[in-house]
């Protein structure tokens, strides 16, 4: 009996689970508080364009006030000891290393960090948030604002989420008689015209900006987006000089009437040409934004989407992907391992959002529900994210995040596996019909593995060191528990839930 009830537990939702006043949620939560110490826990490397604006907040939790200070720092940057938000610009290439220092009352921190001025942008796999999964064609300027006031307020951005990215539905419409939305598309001059639910869009980005956090934007190559407003086709140039001139970091490119003024399949530049003339007009701006192509995979994209981009779509959307057997979250990211030797520093393989908490059914745009996805199946899908090196964009509605999502989002050594500087993605071994395991070579030469089972019910599951090419005594660590389950010498033994993961880190002993 204490069986099934178990089971039913598992498979609630995870709104029946976290009502105001209930405990029954609170088992689920493996990710530990934070110390009240300071811990920083920015990306080790970060790339930069010379002479470009940086702003990046130093990812840090502890209870506030913070005071930050910055060893060998370069000329040119400045940091607000206060906020932790560094500003400015670096004229000359090269590899810039520092050390980031935190302190308060409690403790202290510090944490080698390195500035990349170079060609290349996205070192490590962007992490933040995008409108589309909650807010579709009712996005504003002002969930925008309250987007960005929600990543800082809920902790977010002490972990290293950063981009608070608007998706499509900011421009005018085609054929529209909604007098928000519909209207003159593009000003005499040819510069695009936002909606009226933007009255702003710079003032927008800055107020983003001043937080500390970077500013996203979206359109289509073609003619239309895919909601069917204002698309780039035949002013290319003229929008990324217009979107540097706004302050937007981050662009997502999105195919969608392409299609229609594409050409003939038969040519060999058919899938490439868009990105490619996109992304040639961004390189001239004075200003970094990171190109990501949506595309959902067509065209082998991830054998030339680093050439063109800094992230690529692999799949379709995951909002529309059926659950079959298991959530379609499963599909996606399987999908997207296969790929894995195309994934390096600054180009990444990208199988769509982190959709959790309360998302919007993508087949009618409909208003945010709580995500039906059992609380191990979360575990799951956040594991295999961080082993495949995706960009970790939440699309879950920021304004009722909850302590279990946050707990899933904000877990500072998984996300380290997807932030490690190597740049390497996570290897799929032994795929089977039950289970199926990730391994990931982290900077350290220590290894990241995934053990998830695909069973409807409780599984133990063994590796081997022989199959992880390994050999001797091993120290394994709990990634979501945050502790070390002892030193094992030829093998690792787990009990692992239904649709749930063990996420374990092996250290040479």
């Amino acid at each position: 009996m204490r069986f099934i009830i178990f089971f039913l537990l598992l498979s609630m939702p995870a709104w029946v689970m976290s009502q105001e006043g209930s405990s029954k949620y609170e088992e689920y939560i493996l990710t530990p508080e934070p110390p009240q110490s300071p811990q920083i826990n920015s990306t080790a490397l970060y790339g930069l364009r010379p002479g470009t604006p940086l702003i990046y907040r130093i990812p840090c939790t502890g209870k506030r006030p913070i005071k930050f200070e910055i060893e060998d720092l370069p000329k040119g940057i400045l940091l607000d000891e206060e906020t932790g938000i560094m500003t400015g610009t670096i004229k000359n290439p090269g590899s810039y290393t520092m050390t980031l220092k935190a302190k308060n009352d409690h403790g202290n921190f510090s944490k080698e960090f390195t500035l990349n001025v170079g060609d290349k942008l996205a070192l490590t796999p962007p992490m933040g948030w995008n409108s589309w999964y909650t807010h579709y064609d009712r996005i504003s300027d002002r969930t925008m604002r309250e987007a960005a006031d929600q990543m800082i307020a809920t902790g977010m951005a002490d972990y290293g989420y950063q981009y608070v990215n608007i998706d499509d539905c900011w421009m005018m419409k085609m054929k529209s008689k909604d007098p928000d939305v519909g209207g003159k598309r593009r000003d005499k001059d040819g510069e695009i015209i936002p909606n009226k639910r933007f009255p702003n869009m710079k003032g927008m980005a800055d107020y983003i900006h001043a937080k500390g956090l970077k500013a996203g934007i979206y359109i289509s190559p073609g003619p239309a987006t895919c909601a069917s407003y204002e698309g780039s086709y035949q002013h290319e140039a003229q929008d990324a000089v217009t979107f540097a001139e706004w302050g937007f970091d981050f662009l997502k490119y999105d195919w969608c009437s392409y299609s229609k003024v594409a050409g003939k399949k038969s040519d060999p530049d058919y899938f490439i040409r868009p990105y490619r003339l996109m992304w040639d007009e961004l390189k001239k701006q004075d200003r970094d934004i990171v190109l990501n192509l949506c595309q959902y995979g067509m065209g082998n994209v991830w054998e030339w989407g680093g050439d063109v981009g800094n992230c690529w779509r692999t799949t379709g959307d995951l909002g529309l992907e059926e659950h079959k057997n298991l959530p379609g979250f499963y599909s996606i990211g399987l999908s997207n391992a296969r790929h894995a030797k195309y994934a390096i520093p600054g180009g990444w393989n990208d199988p769509d959002y982190i959709l959790i908490g309360w998302v919007g059914d993508a087949h009618g745009m409909a208003e945010g529900t709580p995500t039906d996805l059992a609380p191990w199946e979360q575990y799951s899908y956040m594991s295999m994210w961080s082993l495949m090196a995706a960009p970790l964009i939440f699309s879950g509605d920021m304004a009722k995040l909850d302590k279990f999502t946050l707990n899933v989002l904000c877990n500072n050594e998984v996300i380290e596996v997807n932030q490690d500087p190597l740049g390497k993605q996570a290897i799929l071994h032994e795929k089977t019909n039950q289970q199926f395991i990730m391994v990931k070579p982290m900077v350290d030469g220590s290894l990241a593995v995934g053990i998830f089972n695909l069973k409807d019910g409780v599984q133990e599951i063994s590796i081997k060191w022989d199959q992880l090419q390994i050999t001797g005594n091993k120290r394994v660590r709990d990634l979501w528990r945050q502790k070390d389950l002892g030193v094992f010498s030829d093998h690792f033994t787990t009990e692992i839930q239904p649709h749930g993961v063990s996420m374990i880190r092996i250290f040479n002993e």
